[in-house]
């Protein structure tokens, strides 16, 4: 199929490469210049696993390619898919404002029937909205579909290439037979394709977000519990998550839950109850606990070294707000780095892939901070490591190696990655997250 792909971050990117891996005629446009230049070139701007090796093979097999013209993907595609932020109309609440105004634009252009296909987050009932602008397209007939994207950075093109599950939201038959044949190359064991409407599709995306959320936020009130009482975390986690209606997945504890994601979906859906008299109390207590999860492991700091940071210095291992990802949007680990540097502590940060978008945030407090490829050497000198995301890099370390490194042996593992009976034997003041 000839595929059109409006937007070429995060999600459009990982949806057009893989669209172009199961043979599709893929043309990908965004108006920045400098990225479509560099997508060109097969220069991804995000780090995800194996997006770079299938973008450069579908670029040099000419199955996708890359411009800033919106009238060039009218031309060269049947269905096009908007892959667009959503912006921020007030605080936490989406607005699709870019969405509408890049979709008049491109009606001009459009020369035959098509298909309209939008996978940016977008709240509830703004199909309607959208349905409303394609309608003025009176020469052609337009279809439209909602398709929401469930991608976990880190694991986006296995997700994209085999899903749990793919929502159609459309109220067109057209739209939803040929999104089924688009997505059956994906479907090759069995059928996951849910087909509803439109407003149940949209809330859809909005709910599974918000019960991940909930999961986390919820593990961490119990670890804290765990911590009050002499409980364990992981031997809690174990317990529950063995249950097959629980099931073992977001049930760690940590320092919070971030990226650009959780927070402005539950936000989002928080709105659109208010806006509808339902009053989300659970959702609000979600966020409120998670703001102060983030705030746990600068206490566990102070209650060890003193209220004054002040001369300290403590290595930093992670930066992105999770795993396998250079995204540091709304990361805990960025936020506590802050929060510790306020205090009037230095840091010395590493992240095998979120250095430099770190530099761009932290890079003000100079002479505050220092950035290390090599993680061992952020530990010279050091009282305290403070581990804030969880990379395989930083599970299996050599404990008598960071022992001669840094000046104090003290960890505090944000991410419960370590064995804290371990950690005794080899002399380190260990704190973690529930343990």
């Amino acid at each position: 199929m000839k595929l059109g792909i409006i937007g070429t971050g995060y999600v459009g990117l990982v949806a057009g490469t893989c669209f172009a891996e199961s043979g599709n005629d893929v043309i990908c446009m965004d108006n920045n210049s400098v990225l479509i230049e560099n997508l060109k070139n097969g220069v991804s701007t995000i780090y995800e696993p194996l997006l770079d090796e299938l973008l450069k093979k579908n670029l040099k097999e000419s199955r996708i390619r890359f411009t800033t013209g919106l009238a060039e993907v009218a031309l060269h595609s049947e269905i096009v898919f908007i892959c667009l932020p959503s912006r921020q109309k007030d605080e936490d609440y989406s607005d699709i404002s870019l969405i509408l105004e890049v979709l008049k634009d491109f009606l001009k252009s459009v020369t035959e029937n098509k298909l309209i296909v939008v996978k940016s987050t977008i709240p509830l009932g703004s199909g309607e909205k959208i349905k409303t602008i394609l309608k003025t397209c009176n020469e052609f007939k337009i279809s439209y579909a909602y398709n929401p994207e469930f991608l976990k950075e880190g694991n986006a093109v296995t997700d994209f290439m085999s899903p749990d599950r793919i929502i159609i939201g459309s109220s067109s038959v057209r739209a939803s037979e040929i999104l089924k044949e688009l997505y059956s190359a994906f479907m090759r064991t069995s059928n996951r394709i849910i087909v509803m409407d439109e407003r149940s599709a949209e809330l859809s995306k909005y709910a599974a977000n918000a019960m991940l959320a909930s999961r986390i936020s919820f593990m961490n009130e119990i670890a804290l519990l765990c911590e009050k009482t002499g409980a364990n975390i992981d031997s809690v986690r174990a317990g529950i998550g063995s249950d097959s209606r629980i099931g073992e997945r977001y049930l760690f504890a940590g320092v919070g839950y971030g990226g650009s994601c959780f927070s402005n979906d539950l936000n989002s859906l928080i709105k659109t109850g208010d806006e509808n008299q339902v009053d989300f109390k659970l959702l609000k207590a979600v966020e409120e606990i998670n703001e102060r999860q983030k705030a746990i492991l600068l206490q566990k700091i102070k209650r060890h070294f003193g209220e004054k940071l002040n001369g300290r210095k403590f290595a930093v291992w992670g930066l992105s707000f999770k795993p396998k990802t250079d995204d540091i949007r709304e990361s805990p680990a960025v936020e506590i780095a802050k929060k510790i540097l306020e205090d009037g502590a230095m840091l010395n940060l590493t992240d095998p892939v979120a250095i430099e978008k770190a530099k761009s945030v932290l890079k003000r407090r100079s002479g505050k901070v220092k950035f290390f490829e090599n993680y061992y050497d952020s530990l010279k000198d050091t009282d305290a490591l403070v581990v804030l995301t969880e990379w395989n890099e930083f599970r299996k370390p050599d404990f008598d190696k960071m022992k001669s490194l840094m000046k104090t042996p003290v960890i505090f593992d944000g991410r419960n990655i370590y064995n804290p009976r371990l950690l005794k034997e080899k002399k380190f003041v260990y704190y973690g997250i529930g343990r």
